[in-house]
């Protein structure tokens, strides 16, 4: 039964949604009315801009009118799988991440390395991990034809599908053979999440835990609407399909550059059924610099077009009306960046020139202009269920617009070629890879400037009409100038993502004394290391990482050595009266490890790839509340919720005894440092402890160093590729503050 306030929810927001397709209409006609006569060219290009807009948002709410939230049973034994996992000039560390995730999968399957690169090392990687190994001498048709090549090679009833980066959760299978029951059903979907959180295309905020993805609302909301409809289509990686059902069209589609949609239509069109499901069953990784963002975008929009111009889409036999509106609008999403160039440059040519494309402009124009921008965006935000995001999606929209705009010529080429989106790269962006924003920047600054001139000497516009362009240039500017500042201050350090994972760790030999301490933003290459004792500033060192398949021996030599400044004197009382403790003063040690052979970090890379731990642990979300919902909860609660606060990376080494006795055997786990008189801690466990159990907890990185009374308020299994892990909720009070000497 649907609660009452998600009932209320959903009402008020079909309400707004409602509300937006009714009087938007009105708005349209009302404008035609208000056309410049001595401009007639202008006034219709701003007029079809905003037809067009009206046009995609309908459709759009059409997609998202309804979610599906499928499930299935649990597959039948004895099904035949194969897994593919196509490469091409991907590394051999980059595909060890994936390989030994699909060899992992719990349900019987085989898994193939597609190498259309024809490369040795690959050859080895296969042979060292036992998976099948395939290779072509020339690669005709690219991605589909290199799929194509191994399916004239397997044998098995289905084929799972996964881009060399994208690392498979070991419930994979399990969770998504069980749809293929059906016969009717020709593939099923699931998301593609990426693991590597400081993306071109992430964008996390600094105090909240909050990360918006421009895929998002694709994965988290379109999809599941296109589903309702049987048109969610094949995304080309995350996905099983059944192998009947792709030689009934001959394969996997080719001729196009976008072979996951073509396929997708082609399937469709036989009378098959799709399942999306929307659960995150495998994390790849996402272009890291803006030049490769763009080139992806460009290859989907062009091959967007190429399949629009092969199978038709509106017109389209053997797809059913909601299909063709389906795909219609996935494909006429590239469009948009024609329509985005309209309203970038349109008040620059009015403040420049004095021509308006519009003969009305005051309180009537006001009266009819400001409902239907507002309700434009406040439809967008609940239709998306909060996973919109306007502000950034406006930035997004200004990013990618010129690219979109060309991919609508260029997709009617014949001859496109397949290109491999570089997802790694090291070379800070460059100027040259947002000119077209910046031409918008200088553009609406140059507008302003010449308009304001023009104005004041020769009242070339109206006053209202002068300060309504001057303030649409403005957000234009402000647009621009974040897409360009956030584009040009990123830096790309790693060749590795660093997972903001905090483990517990030892440093040094049990004989010789150990240093208990914190291991952060680690990831196979190395990692960071806190502790409240100084070791050498630089050589090797060993040590052990806590895992949750046990502890994990290293060799790592120290690459850099940073000491924090010491917290102030004032600092720290606020701290103690805000119930919190001062903190020693951390040293912290960049260690790289020195792996003797590329197995000994497989149980490292097994747990880091292939699960959403990294969310779990530190509360990440991305849906945000709506308006709707905002003020639902707030009239329901007397109070509106509020997104809760994280203090990053503020993380604690802990040793604790689950019965709450001292003498036990010490288990290690890590706590979040948080105002502990006011809300329970987050316990990080390698091991399962019932509610409402009491533990005793021995805090290292607090001054004096803590023994407190925890006990267990909420548990949580948190899966991962090699073993669970525990993340507790638990209320503590101090036992006593002496110093604790005890040393583990």
């Amino acid at each position: 039964m649907v609660p009452a306030s998600n009932r209320a929810v959903t009402r008020l927001r079909a309400l707004i949604v409602l509300a937006f397709l009714v009087y938007a209409p009105y708005y349209l006609i009302w404008r035609l009315g208000t056309f410049n006569p001595d401009a007639p060219f202008f006034s219709w290009l701003i007029w079809g801009a905003e037809v067009f807009g009206y046009l995609t948002a309908v459709l759009h709410i059409f997609m998202v009118s309804r979610l599906t939230s499928p499930r299935a049973d649990p597959p039948p034994p004895g099904l035949t799988v194969d897994v593919f996992i196509p490469t091409y000039n991907e590394s051999v560390n980059l595909l060890r991440h994936t390989l030994l995730a699909a060899a992992r999968m719990e349900y019987p399957h085989q898994t193939w390395l597609l190498d259309d690169g024809n490369r040795p090392e690959m050859a080895a990687l296969a042979k060292e991990l036992g998976c099948r190994y395939l290779a072509r001498t020339e690669n005709t048709d690219a991605k589909a034809g290199n799929l194509n090549n191994a399916l004239a090679r397997s044998k098995a009833d289905f084929v799972a599908v996964f881009d060399a980066d994208h690392v498979p959760h070991k419930d994979f299978l399990n969770r998504t053979l069980g749809f293929l029951r059906d016969e009717k059903v020709a593939f099923v979907q699931t998301p593609q999440d990426f693991y590597n959180l400081d993306s071109y295309q992430h964008r996390r905020h600094r105090r909240l835990s909050y990360i918006w993805t421009e895929q998002s609302l694709f994965f988290r909301v379109i999809q599941r609407g296109k589903d309702r409809w049987n048109s969610a289509y094949f995304c080309g990686s995350c996905a099983v399909l059944r192998r009947s059902a792709l030689e009934s069209i001959g394969g996997f589609a080719t001729g196009t550059v976008t072979e996951d949609l073509h396929t997708s239509i082609r399937l469709h069109k036989q009378g098959y059924k799709a399942v999306y499901y929307p659960v995150s069953l495998a994390f790849g990784l996402a272009p890291n610099s803006v030049r490769a963002f763009l080139l992806q975008r460009q290859r989907w929009g062009q091959g967007a077009m190429q399949v629009w111009r092969k199978e038709g889409i509106l017109f389209s036999r053997g797809l059913t009306m909601p299909q063709r509106l389906n795909y219609l609008a996935s494909v006429l999403t590239y469009f948009d960046g024609w329509q985005k160039a309209i309203f970038y440059i349109a008040p620059a040519v009015v403040l420049m020139t004095g021509v308006m494309p519009i003969s009305v402009l005051g309180k009537d124009f006001l009266m009819h202009f400001i409902p239907f921008y507002i309700l434009c965006f406040w439809a967008y935000e609940e239709a998306g269920r909060g996973y919109g995001g306007t502000v950034l999606t406006e930035q997004y929209n200004m990013a990618r617009f010129a690219t979109f705009a060309l991919a609508t010529i260029g997709g009617f080429g014949r001859r496109l070629k397949f290109t491999v989106t570089q997802k790694i790269s090291l070379e800070r962006d460059r100027p040259r890879t947002v000119l077209p924003q910046l031409f918008v920047l200088l553009l609406s600054i140059s507008a302003i400037v010449i308009g304001a001139v023009l104005w004041r000497s020769q009242q070339h516009l109206s006053a209202g009409a002068f300060w309504a362009n001057v303030i649409w240039a403005s957000i234009n500017l402000g647009l621009a100038g974040a897409v360009v500042r956030f584009t040009l201050r990123r830096k790309h350090r790693r060749r590795e993502y660093r997972f903001p994972i905090p483990l517990p760790a030892f440093i040094g030999k049990l004989e010789t004394g150990r240093v208990l301490g914190l291991v952060e933003d680690i990831s196979a290459d190395g990692c960071r290391f806190i502790s409240e004792k100084p070791m050498a500033s630089e050589g090797s060192v060993n040590g052990e990482i806590f895992l949750p398949s046990g502890r994990m021996p290293f060799t790592a030599s120290i690459s850099r050595h940073h000491e924090p400044m010491t917290p102030s004197r004032d600092s720290r009382a606020k701290t103690s009266e805000s119930g919190g403790r001062a903190s020693r003063k951390k040293l912290e040690y960049g260690l790289a490890f020195q792996w003797k052979s590329a197995n000994d970090a497989a149980q490292l890379e097994n747990f880091l790839y292939g699960s959403d731990v990294q969310w779990q642990i530190l509360d990440l979300h991305e849906g945000v509340t709506t308006p709707v919902a905002w003020a639902v909860d707030l009239f329901a609660s007397g109070k509106g919720e509020r997104v809760s606060e994280i203090s990053p990376g503020e993380w604690l080494p802990v040793i604790y005894h689950p019965s709450g006795k001292d003498g036990e055997q010490d288990r290690f786990a890590v706590l979040s440092r948080t105002d502990w008189a006011r809300k329970p801690a987050r316990l990080i466990m390698f091991e399962p402890v019932p509610p409402d159990s009491h533990l005793k907890l021995y805090i290292f990185g607090h001054m004096p160093r803590d023994r407190v009374l925890g006990t267990v308020t909420e548990v949580q299994k948190l899966p991962t590729t090699i073993a669970d892990i525990y993340l507790s909720r638990v209320t503590l009070e101090p036992i006593h503050t002496d110093e604790i000497t005890r040393q583990p």
